[in-house]
């Protein structure tokens, strides 16, 4: 019966990690539209929400605690539930950087849309599908489709390279665009950092599954 109680528990603390997931997704999607489409108020939105996710992470955190605390796991057991509670704080700070994202927005103020981009779009494409791969990753115990996490990291990572060397030309070229070329690299290097997040779940997924901590977020390029 205890056994049983501590499955039903893990259950419910996973359903709780995919909720988590797709607030953080969410939030990460409507900062790059609310950015691409210059829409203030839905970034102040995306901004106030972030306390929501917050509150998701810490409930979640308390919940694994308790469990670690009444039903005495096991070491098996209790890389699932240390697994948890370093994924849902990657989740947290993937919504952080949503959030930056967003206040990125406020500061760029009234520039004419639709916005000039350039490599940033791809960037965030790229982001989501990390962050969506990562969880499958997890909920589906996949070392390799952990592992292949990696290659879509070095990609985000030559875009950012590519963002950092067209605003530098630009910046150059015209110094009235220094700050609005600032900007992008910020919004960049918010997208870039989503990307380590998702390597980092997928190192748990990694650990949680044959018990040894492997370092996949190392560039290969």
């Amino acid at each position: 019966m205890a056994r049983e109680l501590f499955n039903a528990e893990i259950r419910q603390l996973q359903d709780e990690v995919l909720a988590l997931g797709s607030m953080a997704e969410k939030a990460l999607l409507d900062a790059f539209e609310s950015l691409r489409d210059g829409d203030a108020d839905w970034s102040r939105k995306i901004v106030d929400d972030d306390q929501y996710i917050n509150r998701k992470r810490f409930e979640i955190e308390d919940r694994c605690i308790f469990v670690i605390a009444s039903q005495q796991p096991m070491a098996s057991d209790l890389r699932i539930l240390a697994s948890i509670l370093y994924i849902i704080t990657d989740l947290e700070r993937i919504a952080d950087h949503a959030e930056g994202i967003a206040r990125i927005n406020l500061l760029l103020g009234d520039e004419p849309v639709p916005r000039r981009l350039g490599y940033i779009p791809a960037m965030a494409d790229r982001a989501v599908a990390m962050l969506r791969d990562s969880l499958k990753a997890y909920i589906e115990r996949d070392v390799e489709a952990a592992r292949r996490i990696c290659d879509a990291d070095d990609e985000v990572d030559r875009l950012q390279d590519a963002v950092y060397d067209e605003c530098i030309r630009q910046m150059i070229a015209d110094q009235s665009t220094i700050q609005r070329n600032t900007y992008m690299i910020w919004t960049a290097h918010n997208l870039e950092r989503i990307a380590d997040r998702c390597t980092n779940i997928c190192e748990r997924v990694i650990y949680l599954v044959t018990g040894h901590m492997v370092e996949i977020n190392i560039s290969k390029y």
